[in-house]
């Protein structure tokens, strides 16, 4: 039966008021500490992860997690539970050295990717959430790593752990159709290895956990669901409705809070923090989420922040849910960087005590050297399989480290922060290699555009002076003798992570019309106040833009400038497209685009689907080794090649957080007047 209203309000009367909070601030509880808090009927640990997916360190933090990992397991052994809201793994550097035959006896059978899947399953992972770069390959892929496999004498064990996902359908889709049997709803997640199911349940002494889990409903722009649907679906402006989100949720809820089971843990990988937070107050029965696909950095106030990180909010994040209950959410950071743990005490009607939220114990833990230390902990502690994992990963990419494709003298800015906000000095570089590209095949290609999100990572270093004092600096590739690499030297590796998907690359026609049309959808989400930006934020190359993100969105857009308007060169001046609320060519001038087959096909929501746009694919095979050729790879190579050499290496420094100084990606704000030609 479902947790009683009235209980709830007894509840909140004894500990204080919960404030339900949206759009990203957080709830307080006022405690009276002379008022006697409920007893502790159950008490559940619950350790979390997220979003391996963005370029980071796997090697060691893969291997410094499981130590932490196995220590605060063994101070609660009999009532932990291990989960992880989703982007498991993301196509890159890491991801394919599966592939390798030297993988063999980790994983049975070698394939991109279950490298990724075998750390999860040797780390005691209980149930996942689905995110959306567990589908960036399709869902053949998706198969390939959960489902068990045998070739001859040897045997890939699979994921030991179910998926979950209460929106997605698998019942179209050919791959899948038959790992999400609807008999799989439900049951104990240990007996669902290798599973889908729309929720599950985990048994910790002799208590019973539910476990629900959901995706962004904008999957279908911006992955690869092949036969599988997704609820909600999307209005026509690409949006959808956060009470439809939770109505697809709250049949799930309802069907273990029916069964008896009132501990209940969602798994939210919605890709803004803001989405879970504004389900907190819109379902009933949930007691912690767990946010996915954010990267939100929470922590309270002892929790040891790596140099370079900042605190994105509150660990955890307390609201109010639909009936009146606590409902706490937290998240950590990507890449095995933090380690989420957060220990909840239940009182007899299997609500949480807000008031007994140990600050001490709670929080993200890094899983960094410093990490380790702090917790008495260091490298001997590893457990070894992951280590052996991570190690032959290790010797699989450290090759690709000494191939040595370009130079840069600066630090190549690719975080996400940066890239899905701003021009960015990485975003230019590989724009405008993608530009060269295409004028390769066709030199009347004149711009090029693509999607922030598809850069996943910086090219440089991150130090910290000695003593962890002062700022981080930002600082080029550093040098690796073991491999021949000297500092600034831009490595097959470094671009492999950088640009991990590895895009394939078309070349098409769009009107001025459409040029400015892209554009502002480029822009039409952009929030100033947002942490992060989405990942249709467009980086250029050949053109130049501004906007004022206050404007409403589709209105954006202020002026656009084309650099060489044939693609002929040399420069004979900028076209103005459009300035001051009007065309200053004709609508249906034709410009020639470089773009990533991603966005043609419409990803991101982009409108390239429904353009007459002449589209031609590019191959830009070469000699680098990349695992697949004839894209941005090898595009970004090639334009290093012909640009930088060690003497004279790309210089461009990136602006960081002061956007008020870049110029082709030009953002009015605070009264900045409009720097393009009117």
């Amino acid at each position: 039966m479902y947790k009683a209203t009235l209980k709830s309000l007894v509840y909140l009367g004894a500990v204080g008021t919960l404030a339900a909070c949206l759009g990203g601030g957080n709830g307080s509880v006022a405690v009276n500490p002379s008022e006697v808090l409920p007893a502790t009927a159950f008490e559940l640990q619950v350790l979390h992860i997220a979003d391996m997916d963005s370029g980071g360190n796997l090697v060691e933090n893969s291997q410094n997690i499981s130590a932490i990992l196995a220590k605060f397991r063994a101070e609660k052994p009999d009532n932990t539970v291990f989960l992880s809201s989703g982007d498991n793994y993301i196509p890159g550097s890491f991801f394919n050295a599966s592939a390798d035959p030297s993988l063999t006896e980790e994983l049975g059978v070698p394939s991109a990717g279950r490298g990724d899947i075998e750390i999860l399953n040797q780390l005691g992972l209980d149930a996942s959430a689905f995110g959306n770069h567990d589908f960036d390959q399709g869902t053949a892929k998706v198969l390939n790593l959960i489902a068990p496999q045998t070739v001859g004498a040897d045997t890939w064990r699979g994921a030991q752990f179910p998926y979950l996902s209460a929106n997605i359908d698998f019942s179209g889709d050919a791959n899948l159709a038959s790992l999400a049997d609807p008999a799989n709803d439900g049951q104990e997640a240990s007996s669902l290895a290798g599973k889908i199911a729309k929720f599950a349940v985990i048994t910790v002494d002799g208590e019973e956990i539910g476990v629900v889990s959901a995706a962004t409903p904008t999957l279908p722009t911006i992955t690869t669901l092949n036969g599988a649907t997704v609820s909600p679906a999307l209005d026509g402006n690409g949006s959808f409705s956060i009470d439809d989100l939770a109505a697809e949720i709250q049949p799930s809820v309802n069907e273990l809070l029916n069964r008896g089971i009132d501990k209940i843990i969602l798994l939210g990988h919605m890709q803004q923090i803001s989405v879970e937070e504004q389900l907190a107050s819109r379902l009933t029965g949930v007691d912690l989420i767990i946010a996915g696909g954010s990267n939100t950095r929470l922590f309270d106030s002892n929790d040891l922040i790596r140099a370079g990180d900042t605190s994105q909010g509150e660990y955890p994040k307390q609201f109010t849910s639909a009936s009146g209950e606590p409902v706490l959410l937290v998240n950590v950071d990507a890449d095995y960087k933090y380690l989420g743990r957060i220990v909840l005490p239940f009182d007899e009607d299997g609500e949480v005590i807000v008031g007994k939220l140990d600050p001490a114990v709670n929080g993200a833990y890094s899983t960094d050297a410093a990490g380790l230390a702090a917790l008495d902990l260091d490298a001997a502690d590893r457990q070894a399989e992951v280590s052996a994992i991570a190690q032959d990963i290790l010797a699989v990419n450290q090759a690709l480290e000494g191939v040595i494709l370009g130079s840069t003298s600066v630090y190549l800015e690719g975080d996400r922060a940066f890239v899905r906000k701003q021009e960015s000095n990485l975003g230019n570089l590989t724009a405008d290699a993608n530009l060269a590209a295409g004028q390769a095949t066709d030199e009347l290609t004149a711009v090029s555009l693509k999607n922030g999100g598809g850069i996943r990572g910086s090219i440089g270093t991150i130090l910290v002076p000695p003593g962890g004092t002062g700022a981080a600096q930002k600082l080029p590739p550093q040098a690796d003798e073991s491999v021949g690499k000297q500092e600034g030297d831009i490595s097959r590796g470094d671009i492999e992570r950088a640009l991990s998907f590895n895009n394939a690359l078309s070349l098409l026609d769009v009107t001025a019309q459409q040029l400015k049309d892209l554009l502002e959808h480029g822009v039409s989400s952009y929030d100033l106040a947002a942490a992060q930006g989405v990942g249709a934020f467009p980086q250029i190359g050949g053109m130049r833009f501004s906007f004022d993100p206050t404007a409403a969105a589709g209105s954006r857009v202020r002026t656009i400038v084309v650099n060489d308007p044939d693609g002929l060169g040399p420069l004979t001046g900028p076209q103005t497209v459009f300035s001051g609320g009007q065309f200053r060519v004709p609508v249906n001038q034709v410009y020639r685009m470089a773009t990533l087959s991603f966005l043609a096909d419409g990803g991101d929501g982009y409108p390239f689907p429904t353009m007459n746009i002449n589209r031609v694919e590019l191959d830009t095979t070469g000699d680098a080794g990349f695992l697949v050729e004839g894209r941005e790879q090898q595009a970004l190579a090639d334009f290093l090649e012909a640009t930088t050499t060690r003497d004279m290496p790309f210089s461009q420094a990136d602006s960081g957080a002061d956007f008020s100084v870049d110029e082709r990606i030009v953002i009015l704000t605070n009264g900045r007047t409009d720097p393009l030609p009117q």
